[in-house]
């Protein structure tokens, strides 16, 4: 019994070779034209797409190498030339090298380079095999220079994804091995000399330093210029791109750092890294160190040489035997490929790789001009709010209180968990996104460069009073800090026992506590017109849902940190909805009915409003909390509702203005803790999802020095033995 109906089965039978080709080559029309986007924006629909996209890919070329594989004894009935079959073949190897724009969707795709090496040594043999089957005939040529293309292109991509490789792009940095000094030979000489009752002293004479004040970094030369930012990030990128793998950095290379940076604005700091991260973007997604040097233009060269010879090879050959349609499929995959590797080589040309690898200034800008007039749509609107800029400049929200009163259909509720649906269903409805506007930008900035003003001045009283072991502690220990330094800086030793707990914790009580505060403030406010004044609530409100959207709903990014973060986040909305049903009067079986009816045709849930909100932020510090919650209700629940309460009240009774600004600092605080304590691979991930702001957080700490990535402090000591009298 045939399921498949016979005339299905022979429409399939005729047309699944050539819609598998067409549909390949149209993947990688989208992937080089799409793939890039991926870093501009977080939108998860987008995400979706070119992750779809990059599988199917694959998969669809592969699938079509083993139908031309398996027609090749059986011919299709419409495809009737041997040799046809043969030349589709090497277009599926090219298809399989991927355009430039992306070699990697993962960080974790790029560890299974083996498995394309391997892939490349299967599916050659399969296309090779199809060539060797077919009759040597007038297609034999193009057909081999396709070939020769299509290994170019399969082998590029192995070679940027071994280089990529986190393992292999660490080793790539180490230096040669350095034994230091000879200390076995100069023990050996002192010993003897000793041994002669000669008078000797060993003498230290330290390796010489580069001067202090001389940096090796160029000076911004303008604040708006372009290729001065991508030079500067370059050299960053250079310098920090082992952040990535846990390497280690000399304190000049750190002294050069800080010193370059204190001098930027906060937007032109933002900017400079966001080149470096750009940089380290193409180093592990793309094929760009590959293609990048004389190699990989020579053989790029060769690859487009060679699409082209066997373009015109195959516009001169008799197709009076072949189908219609297969010629013009057979165009379509000659016009396609050639027209990508064009793409593929303008793109390159005039990149920012290109851009900074030019000697001349002169050149530099040529090529910079040329590039803004070549690409002249970017400066369109919308395109230009989109291209403009090289991560998505857009941080997410999530708010405990909000979540806590959204109320789901009951059973719309119980088919996503069955489906393993909820996280993502609450991350579609719960999570809001906000632009990160220079504002937020300057007052980060702000607080880094003091803190490393202060590590600097502890650093040189450390130095003057010769106590250099405990030096390469002292930027650790002020960046450590997770509210304790801010709290004791401002003298509220009152307040410090919310931040000495777990870190998760110690997070989720100053977020409900800045939401009590912030929608408590925004009812009683006497003077909402002056901006300036609401700028520290608008930041700390900000700051606190966007770190509780990392604690939540990427705690990949906050494993280091995060302890059992998801349990008491569960537990304390937990007690706030019980909380928030409390009086509520009991309504009929009808009544909620239509409730639930409601709630079914909004989407599943309801949403409150800020002054719903408000109000249930009065009814929560109406609570009285002279008793600790732990004495009352014991440790099983994690939840931290009413801690959050009391520190709160404790927050209340500080001036307006001053609690708004100590609150907004030891966010900084909590950000600059996590981000240090983030495990880089979690950084370099998010360069492939539109970058987050703890990632730009984490690099403009290392460029200020706060951290322990700093280790190499003299250098070799230089011994010499002197004879005394």
């Amino acid at each position: 019994m045939n399921i498949i109906p016979k005339d299905l089965k022979e429409v399939w039978d005729d047309w699944n070779l050539r819609g598998a080709v067409l549909v390949s080559l149209f993947f990688q029309i989208l992937l080089i034209f799409c793939a890039s986007s991926r870093k501009r924006t977080g939108n998860m629909i987008m995400t979706f797409i070119i992750w779809s996209v990059y599988l199917l890919a694959d998969w669809i070329a592969a699938f079509a190498v083993g139908l031309i594989a398996n027609g090749n004894k059986d011919c299709d009935k419409k495809v009737q030339s041997d040799d046809l079959l043969a030349f589709w073949a090497p277009f599926l190897l090219l298809h399989l090298g991927g355009p430039d724009t992306i070699t990697a969707f993962a960080l974790e795709d790029n560890e299974l380079w083996l498995r394309h090496l391997l892939g490349l040594v299967i599916q050659l043999v399969a296309v090779v095999y199809v060539i060797l089957e077919s009759v040597w005939k007038e297609l034999s040529i193009p057909t081999v220079l396709m070939l020769v293309a299509g290994i170019i292109k399969y082998a590029e991509r192995t070679r940027a994804l071994y280089l990529a490789c986190l393992g292999n792009f660490k080793e790539s940095m180490l230096p040669p091995p350095d034994a230091g000094p000879n200390y076995a030979q100069l023990m050996e000489e002192y010993s003897s000399k000793h041994r002669s009752n000669v008078p000797v002293t060993i003498i230290i004479a330290p390796e010489k330093r580069a001067d202090p004040s001389a940096s090796s970094v160029p000076k911004e030369e303008s604040s708006e210029d372009p290729i001065s930012e991508m030079e500067n990030g370059y050299k960053f990128y250079k310098i920090f791109r082992g952040l990535i793998v846990d390497h280690m950095f000399s304190f000049q290379e750190r002294n050069d750092s800080r010193k370059f940076f204190s001098e930027l604005h906060s937007d032109q700091a933002f900017r400079v890294m966001e080149v470096e991260l750009n940089f380290m973007y193409d180093a592990l997604y793309t094929k760009m160190v590959v293609v990048n040097h004389m190699i990989g233009y020579f053989f790029r060269l060769i690859c487009t040489g060679c699409i082209a010879a066997s373009l015109a090879l195959f516009a001169s050959y008799h197709k009076h035997r072949m189908h219609k349609f297969d010629i013009g499929v057979s165009y379509a995959l000659l016009i396609g490929a050639l027209g990508l590797d064009v793409i593929a080589i303008i793109k390159l040309i005039f990149s920012d790789w290109t851009i900074v690898s030019l000697e001349t200034s002169t050149a530099k800008r040529w090529i910079y001009s040329i590039r803004e007039y070549l690409f002249f749509y970017k400066q369109l609107e919308p395109c230009r709010s989109f291209f403009d800029r090289r991560w998505c400049n857009r941080i997410s929200q999530h708010s405990l209180i909000r979540y806590s009163l959204r109320e789901r259909f009951k059973w719309y509720n119980k088919v996503a968990e069955f489906f393993g649906l909820k996280d993502l269903l609450d991350e579609i409805q719960c999570k809001k996104t906000m632009t990160v506007d220079e504002e937020v930008k300057k007052f980060i900035f702000q607080e880094l460069e003091e803190k490393a003003q202060n590590a600097k001045k502890a650093e040189q009283k450390a130095q003057n009073e010769e106590q250099k072991a405990g030096k390469s502690r002292i930027a650790k220990e002020i960046c450590s800090g997770r509210g304790d330094w801010i709290l004791s800086q401002n003298a509220c030793h009152s307040l410090l026992w919310s931040v000495e707990k777990e870190f998760d914790e110690c997070l989720l009580m100053w977020h409900i506590a800045t939401e009590l505060c912030y929608y408590t403030d925004e009812k009683q406010k006497k003077n909402p017109n002056d901006e300036k004044e609401e700028e520290h609530p608008r930041l700390s409100k900000l700051l606190s849902e966007y770190m509780l959207y990392l604690l939540v709903m990427r705690p990949t990014m906050m494993s280091a940190v995060a302890g059992i973060g998801q349990i008491r986040f569960r537990d304390t909305c937990a007690e706030a909805k019980k909380f928030f049903r409390r009086g509520q009067p009991e309504l009929s079986w009808f009544k909620k009915f239509c409730e639930q009816i409601k709630k079914f045709f909004c989407m599943g849930q309801s949403k409150p409003t800020d002054e719903e909100i408000s109000r249930y932020c009065v009814k929560l510090l109406s609570v009285e909390t002279v008793v600790k919650p732990i004495e009352v209700k014991g440790d099983r629940s994690k939840s931290v509702l009413f801690d959050a309460c009391m520190l709160a009240k404790g927050l209340g009774g500080l001036n307006e203005k001053k609690r708004w600004k100590i609150m907004s600092k030891v966010w900084v605080e909590l950000l600059s803790y996590a981000a240090s304590h983030c495990r880089a691979s979690a950084h370099a991930q998010q360069l492939s999802k539109g970058g987050e702001l703890i990632t730009f957080t984490w690099l403009l700490m290392a460029h200020f020095g706060l951290g322990d990535q700093f280790r190499i402090e003299e250098g070799h000591a230089r011994a010499k033995l002197i004879v005394t009298k």
